[in-house]
């Protein structure tokens, strides 16, 4: 089930509010945390292990997190946080990438001519696994570093781990930026309304502008690599580049709307990241929540940037690398990433923010081609692509159509222009300006039936980070 489509807005949803709001504040928590689970059940229900294996990292964890609380000995508790983090990596690596070491290890026994075939498990990935992997094991750690206390109820921890809102896509939650809220928050009806605004606003970003621009993409790979010109090559990967951003955003804008309607403030995951002028300023504003993360748990304990800067930076991108995807598209790209933020890092950063027009050329080129790593599937097809791009460098062969360019930018023109607009920032500002007017509240209600208009048309795509 996921949050653009007529079950969970017109099924789920109010039936989860109505029942939500009628019963005491008591049994709230209880109520989210059965809706939460019946949520990720809908939708692992062809794999119901699934179900099980994420409530027994609740049970895993809050039993290594009272255990800690128990020890007065730093050894100990080192000992009970080892174990739980045993449990948590552990399940990530078998079923995210088991396969993906088997299948490396097989290429070299086969050059090495060893005549040993390791054997594929081909698990299906759970869903929401990366996402609620790293935020269980931050409460974990923040237990032992005794910056939050074990908890106490099974059912509060159970609540933070599953909340459906954040389970499947994140943001990345921390327990301390939460705990006091799971225990007492504000129920209120401008809580709600503010909340359906929000959603409402995510909704139109995913539905009218990422599905939209992301046809576009699908159309350019349809029609193949080879077969494009350079114009189209550069307006496919525009499209993706656009697609990333506002699927991604707006499903962490409905994650926040739906956490407001239930008393919850949830931390921001975007901070208009393609107005930045550099690759350093970029991944400040994009992801918040997960680059918060490998700073606190990764990069800082490592030694931050006062000792081994570039070792940590190299450390923490190949993690983020692949924590994204078991593939060598993604190992890949943490290393240009890696690359880029060191360079910037030895001086162009300077550069970059003295000339802010500057930056901004530079990131226009660099964004696409960072992302065409994730939107091409094969390093082959990588290499073709990149010769579509720059054609003077030599170009695969192929049949190209004369005109693609113009007859896709007519067709995703509109689509591709607002989604221009909305990167800026500027109907943003000017929503937040006049957001309680007569005008602006239509003007979301028109917005919210064409959403739904378009998901009865079956313009209802997958979240593309449900993948990762």
């Amino acid at each position: 089930m996921v949050f653009s489509s007529l079950t969970f807005l017109f099924c789920f949803l109010p039936a989860f509010l109505l029942l939500y709001f009628l019963v005491p504040v008591s049994w709230k928590n209880g109520i989210l945390f059965a809706a939460s689970l019946f949520f990720y059940f809908y939708g692992v229900r062809e794999h119901p292990f699934y179900l099980l294996l994420m409530l027994l990292s609740v049970l895993v964890n809050y039993g290594a997190a009272r255990g800690m609380a128990a020890c007065r000995r730093k050894k100990w508790r080192f000992r009970w946080l080892t174990a739980g983090m045993t449990w948590n990596i552990g399940c990530l690596f078998v079923f995210k990438y088991l396969d993906f070491l088997s299948g490396n290890m097989n290429v070299l026994m086969e050059k090495a001519g060893l005549g040993i075939q390791i054997p594929y498990f081909r698990l299906v990935l759970p869903v929401g696994i990366s996402f609620y992997t790293f935020q269980i094991s931050s409460y974990l750690i923040d237990v032992y570093r005794r910056k939050v206390r074990a908890e106490h109820s099974l059912l509060i921890l159970g609540t933070y781990l599953c909340m459906f809102p954040q389970l499947i896509a994140g943001p990345i939650v921390t327990y301390s930026q939460v705990n006091r809220q799971l225990k007492s928050r504000v129920h209120s009806f401008g809580n709600l309304e503010e909340g359906l605004r929000e959603f409402t606003i995510g909704l139109v970003l995913k539905v009218l502008i990422a599905n939209r621009v992301g046809n576009l993409w699908n159309q350019v790979n349809a029609i193949g690599f080879d077969s494009i010109s350079c114009p189209l090559a550069w307006l496919g990967i525009a499209a993706y580049t656009f697609q990333i951003y506002f699927d991604f955003y707006g499903y962490s804008l409905m994650a926040k709307g739906l956490g407001t309607m239930m008393g919850f403030d949830f931390p921001d995951n975007f901070r208009n990241p393609y107005l930045a002028c550099s690759m350093t300023d970029f991944w400040r504003r994009w992801h918040m929540t997960l680059g918060g993360w490998f700073r606190e748990y990764v990069y800082i304990p490592l030694g931050g940037g006062r000792q081994h800067r570039y070792r940590n930076l190299f450390l923490v991108w190949m993690l983020t690398g692949l924590w994204h995807g078991a593939s060598w598209n993604f190992i890949l790209w943490g290393l240009a990433l890696f690359l880029l933020l060191a360079v910037e890092k030895r001086g162009l950063l300077k550069v970059l923010e003295r000339w802010p027009l500057l930056g901004h050329l530079y990131m226009m080129l660099v964004i696409p081609l960072s992302w065409l790593l994730f939107a091409v599937k094969g390093l082959g097809a990588f290499a073709v692509y990149l010769g579509r791009l720059f054609p003077f460098f030599g170009q695969a062969g192929g049949t190209v159509f004369q005109g693609d360019f113009i007859k896709y930018g007519c067709a995703y023109g509109i689509p591709l222009a607002a989604a221009v607009l909305c990167c800026t920032g500027m109907p943003r500002k000017l929503y937040e300006a006049k957001k309680y007017t007569f005008a602006v509240t239509f003007g979301l209600i028109l917005l919210f039936w064409g959403c739904v208009y378009c998901m009865y048309l079956g313009l209802d795509d997958p979240f593309l980070y449900y993948q990762f």
